[in-house]
């Protein structure tokens, strides 16, 4: 199923915003892996999003009022013998005729053109700082403009971060983002289900992160979103823990966070389950709370609610449930006023979600948490973190550490948890990994993630 991503009405929202000058946004540039070997090409989100051109070596002029179109690319040019070694380029033609450009030309060219477009502009939009080399590169350009002012002609007086105007729109998801992040994240429930399936002791870490990973490529996905976390035991309270090398052990909890990416927008759950499929008692009591602590920072999840509140939330429970359980020693005033739970929640609650895993958008508007409004996506991921180590507390907590992430949709009346369809109530872990769940056949989970 495609979904219909209207490239053109987001240019002309940009165009509608910025009103006069010009807009310069180059995409990413293809990172050397070794010797001759590359890393997987992605494009730069800004540029993908105004686009949706997935080449290298391009960059998107947006220029208000120019009598040929206001929309410029520079893109690498039709090469027969290259092509056979790296694969199809869109070329000039494609670039008009695909992609809707109102002019085309060579990226060979771009040192001898685009200081023309800079000349009688007042405001360049440009954001200064994400690329050095790519700063000089236009640096120079401006002062190729500048250099004709005994000419009559002027050059940008005034560069402006292009990065807000495009942010806050990318933050508020329309009708085709949002379909594609469903797409994204029913693609990683059926990973995190296959692995909950397949968990059993003696397996490594990376067995399971092989299993999530096939199943996101098997079901359309471009790659994992980042890096996945795969960590058994006491490797479960390292919060970005990536090695993934460890055996998984009989009686131990493994956390597993990875999202996978579905052109270019991504998904990003956690969900922590017994290696050999029972909850102990310690591990029960400590994932059921992770797990009221997430519910009540999901029902904070609604349109007008400041930003910080489901946080907040969430940091409550689990408070409450650490005073209770005996880990922490206090009122419950006394313990968020000092903030002792912070030795066991170290990080809060979620970020925005979109086309990079921690997305863009500010989270604060003149020193005041914004207000949460329909379109926006975000994580909601509580934890519970006892470090191996920690001699506060009794050996039975000691190296149990439980995250639970689900994706967030804020709707016009309350919100909408995408990610809903991956088991995380005891009850429903225990079931599936027991096989007392029904299990879904290939075709089942193909249909499941198509629909998300």
């Amino acid at each position: 199923m495609d979904v219909n991503v209207d490239y053109a009405a987001r240019r002309q929202k940009l165009l509608a915003r910025m009103g006069q000058g010009i807009a310069i946004l180059p995409t990413a540039t293809q990172k050397l892996r070794n010797n001759d070997a590359h890393y997987r090409f992605r494009p730069d989100s800004d540029f993908y999003y105004l686009t949706g051109f997935a080449e290298p070596e391009a960059v998107l002029v947006l220029a208000p009022g120019h009598p040929q179109g206001p929309y410029i690319l520079f893109v690498r040019p039709r090469d027969p013998e290259r092509e056979i070694w790296d694969g199809y380029r869109a070329g000039l033609e494609g670039a008009r005729a695909r992609f809707g450009a109102d002019q085309a030309f060579s990226i060979h060219d771009i040192d001898n053109i685009l200081p023309g477009f800079l000349e009688n502009q007042d405001i360049l939009f440009y954001s200064v700082g994400r690329n050095a080399d790519f700063d000089g590169r236009v640096m120079h350009w401006l002062n190729m403009a500048r250099a004709k002012v005994r000419a009559g002609v002027s050059a940008p007086r005034e560069i402006v971060d292009v990065d807000e105007l495009i942010h806050e729109m990318r933050l508020r998801k329309d009708v085709a983002e949002i379909e594609l992040m469903r797409r994204a994240a029913g693609i990683t429930g059926a990973a995190h289900r296959q692995a909950m399936r397949n968990c059993r002791p003696g397996l490594y870490e990376y067995e399971l992160e092989a299993e999530i990973e096939y199943v996101f490529r098997r079901l359309g996905a471009s790659a994992s979103a980042y890096p996945s976390i795969v960590g058994g035991g006491a490797n479960g309270c390292i919060l970005h823990y990536i090695e993934n090398r460890a055996p998984l052990r009989d009686g131990d909890l493994v956390l597993i966070d990875a999202g996978a990416e579905y052109d270019c927008y991504a998904a990003d759950v956690t969900r922590t389950f017994p290696v050999n499929g029972r909850f102990s008692a310690e591990q029960r009591a400590l994932y059921e709370l992770v797990l009221a602590a997430q519910q009540a920072a999901i029902e904070a999840v609604r349109p007008g609610n400041p930003y910080h509140l489901y946080h907040d939330a969430a940091v409550r429970v689990l408070t409450e449930g650490l005073i209770r359980l005996g880990l922490l020693q206090g009122s419950l005033e006394q313990c968020l006023g000092k903030e002792s739970y912070k030795p066991f929640y170290m990080h809060r609650t979620g970020h925005w979600l979109g086309m990079d895993v921690h997305d863009v958008g500010v989270y604060k508007r003149q020193g005041e948490w914004r207000l949460l409004e329909p379109g926006m996506v975000l994580t909601v991921e509580p934890g519970l973190y006892v470090a191996p180590d920690n001699l506060d507390v009794e050996a039975r907590w000691r190296g149990i550490g439980i995250r639970i992430e689900d994706d967030v949709l804020v709707t016009d009346t309350g919100c909408e948890v995408l990610t809903r369809d991956v088991p995380k109530a005891v009850d429903e872990i225990e079931a599936l990994m027991n096989g007392a769940a029904p299990r879904l056949g290939p075709d089942e989970e193909d249909s499941l993630a198509v629909v998300g």
